[in-house]
């Protein structure tokens, strides 16, 4: 599927029948059109990168590839994941050791149903590479208990859980936009703790690439966009710890005109992926 993808799109910018057709556009936070090496220099120059993607969308799957092979070449990399739990380190560090085969690994690691086509390109290019990969997210069922009832539930935990977690208690700021908006969204299903476990994602995400980041390296990190969306989410548990790093941000955003990013599209991010509102998806 993945091979797939990179064909067509390379197909599309090659094929003088097809030399109009633009499945994305890149944009800055201001809505201004920017090339991919301009990007690529300043993402260079950064301490940490967070790739915010849609996660059934080909185009930031596949920027996300190229942006990590080209950034490889200039710049000694760390990567990690939302996708992957804190508590599935051991496994998936095995299968980038070569110690246990793909199947192996998804029979230790609760891999998503889109790894094989979206995830498992960046995991082998790290592979191949002996590039370190972090699995930075809560495990689910520590995030549904806060779903349930609040972050005190998490002080009931032993001490070895508490290690796949961000360190207690945790702060946490209900006012910041991204999580008012969670409630707005989801209407009569949303709820505080919703946003809570919302919160100690972003912690918990936060917390271990700050962990696993060393100096002189960049840590690329792929997450759902709106973990990262506004420069709040996982950034600003970051901005809290470590302000002085230089952070930088991507989002991927699906408009039906690409000629001009939305207003609503702007400030998402330092750069922003406006893909065709067309486009396939990858599930």
């Amino acid at each position: 599927m993945f091979k797939a993808i990179i064909v067509l799109l390379l197909f599309l910018f090659s094929s003088n029948s097809y030399s109009q057709i633009k499945p994305y556009i890149l944009y800055n936070a201001k809505g201004k059109k920017v090339s991919h090496n301009k990007m690529l220099r300043q993402l260079a120059k950064a301490d940490i990168v967070l790739f915010g993607e849609l996660h059934d969308n080909p185009i930031a799957h596949w920027l996300q590839y190229k942006v990590t092979a080209e950034l490889y070449n200039r710049k000694s990399l760390t990567l990690g994941a939302e996708m992957f739990e804190a508590d599935n380190q051991i496994p998936l560090n095995r299968y980038l050791n070569e110690e246990i085969t793909f199947k192996e690994l998804d029979t230790l690691a609760r891999l998503w149903p889109n790894y094989k086509t979206d995830y498992a390109p960046l995991v082998d290019f790290a592979k191949s590479n002996k590039i370190p990969f972090i699995a930075t997210n809560i495990p689910r069922r520590y995030a549904n208990l806060v779903y349930k009832n609040g972050f005190s539930i998490l002080e009931s935990l032993s001490e070895e859980e508490k290690k796949w977690i961000a360190p207690l208690p945790i702060p946490f700021n209900s006012e910041l936009p991204t999580y008012k908006n969670i409630l707005s969204m989801m209407g009569d299903h949303g709820s505080p703790k919703l946003v809570m476990a919302q919160a100690i994602k972003d912690a918990t995400m936060a917390y271990f690439i700050l962990k696993n980041h060393k100096n002189n390296h960049l840590f690329l990190h792929f997450n759902g966009a709106y973990h990262s969306d506004f420069y709040e989410g996982i950034l600003w548990y970051l901005k809290r710890e470590k302000p002085n790093l230089n952070y930088k941000t991507i989002t991927t955003v699906s408009q039906k005109n690409l000629k001009k990013l939305l207003l609503e599209n702007r400030n998402k991010a330092d750069f922003i992926i406006c893909v065709d509102r067309d486009m396939t998806t990858t599930y």
